[in-house]
Formats: C-alpha cells, structure tokens, sequence
C-alpha cells in the first residue's frame, strides 16, 4: 500500500482512535494536558486546499488539530483559514519573519507584528509556530532572542513550549518519518530512541501498545493525496529536494566547525 495517501492518512487517525488516545489542539494542550494525546500539528506551506481535506478528515471522525498558515500566496488563503476554523481547528501563524527580513530582528518584529494581526482579522490565534525555511540562512525563531512573542498574546511556540522529554515528536519533514538527516531545522533532541520509517510503521506501534503516551506529529498536507500522478510527481520532487538539502546541511555542519 502506498504512503503518503489519504487512506493511510485515515488508518493512523484510526489507529490512534482504537488505542483510546485523545487529540488536542496545542493551545488547548498548554492549559490542561491529557495524559494520552495526540497533537495534530499541520503546517500549511504549500496547496491548501489538502489542508482543508485534512481538516475535513478530522472532522468527520471527530478530533482537532492546529494549522500554521504562512503568508505566502501557495499558503495564505482567506476562505480556507475561515473554513478550517469553522470546523473546529486550531489556526496559528507559521511565521518566517526573519527570513522576509534578511536577518534584521527589528525589521522581522514589524513584519511578525503586521502579519499576525492581519490573521487575527480573520480568525483567533494563540499560537504560532517557525517555518524552516530550509533554504534561507537564518533561524526564524531567532528574533524571539530579541523580543518575547508572550507580549502579543501568544501562548506558545512548540519549539519552545512543549517538553520534548516528555512529548514525543515526529515530523513528515522529507517525506518519511526518520527524515532527521535532511531537515534543516524541523527536529528536536531525541530522548525517546523510537525510529519511524512508514506511516504503517506508526499504526503497528500504535496497535501493539508501543507508541508513546505523548506525541507531536507534525503534517505537511501537500505530500499526502490519492491522486496518482500527483503522489508520483511528488516523490520524486521530494528525493530531489532531499539530496539537496543533504549537502545543505553538511556545508553548513562544516562551515560552522571552521
């Protein structure tokens, strides 16, 4: 069976169902943790629109997730942020401010100032969430050494605000779920010595009892569809993507140990 499809996407939410964990969004997670939960976190970088299945999924079997929504146009959609919010989902700011801002903390504050209340017109938001930016030299969630988002009404940042000793954490970075090699900044320490390949791999852990109490999974939608042709088309993209990000990470590895 083919990963990174709809249906498998359904088989894990089931899995988790059938094991009896619960699903929070992250803001809710902050205020009053369960002791078995799933956070359903969804970055929107790329086609929206399978964002919006992803959170018509959810709704459909009942659960919630957070959505980070950048302010590019492939991301940023008015109506798809309000129906996405309508079903009952978490909306955050996946910001990449430092990166818009080449660097400068002062200039990237503005812009994080000017484009969270701009997603605010439109839906509340309590978190926010960094976008990699794997391709920019800087760390978006460095202007945070500069200034505290708590004083614009954020609740949180998962790099930040969750405990990853205690939360265990999987990302899609790569298009695979060990994909720790060729992400830039989409990782966390390990502290769990659990390895995923597979989203199947996920669901037998699940079913025998083998997963963690804790977890973070992190989606990017626009890798995951049953149409065919796209699911290809994306595979091989992402191997592309992949290979160049490898070097990225060992030039800049070797770069910083000059």
């Amino acid at each position: 069976m083919r990963d990174f499809t709809l249906t498998a996407y359904r088989q894990l939410l089931d899995a988790f169902l059938e094991a009896g964990y619960t699903f929070q969004t992250f803001a809710d997670y902050l205020q009053r943790p369960q002791p078995k939960v799933i956070l359903l976190r969804h970055d929107v970088d790329a086609r929206k629109l399978h964002s919006l299945r992803f959170a018509q999924i959810q709704r459909e079997k009942g659960i919630v997730g957070s959505y980070y929504f950048r302010m590019v146009p492939q991301s940023y959609d008015e109506g798809v942020i309000r129906a996405i919010h309508g079903l009952g989902h978490e909306v955050g700011y996946h910001y990449e401010d430092m990166d818009f801002a080449k660097g400068d903390p002062h200039l990237a504050i503005q812009l994080f100032e000017q484009h969270l209340e701009r997603l605010r017109r439109i839906v509340p938001v309590r978190t926010i969430c960094m976008h990699g930016s794997p391709r920019s030299p800087y760390d978006n969630r460095d202007v945070w050494k500069h200034y505290r988002y708590q004083d614009y009404g954020i609740a949180g940042e998962p790099y930040f605000d969750i405990d990853f000793r205690q939360v265990f954490y999987l990302t899609d970075t790569g298009r695979r779920w060990d994909g720790r090699s060729v992400s830039v900044r989409d990782k966390v320490e390990d502290h769990f010595g659990l390895t995923f390949h597979t989203t199947f791999d996920i669901i037998a852990a699940v079913r025998k009892g083998r997963f963690p109490q804790r977890a973070m999974l992190n989606f990017h939608p626009q890798r995951w569809t049953d149409n065919p042709l796209l699911w290809v088309a994306d595979k091989y993209q992402q191997y592309a993507k992949n290979a160049v990000k490898y070097w990225l990470i060992q030039w800049r590895s070797a770069g910083a140990a000059m």
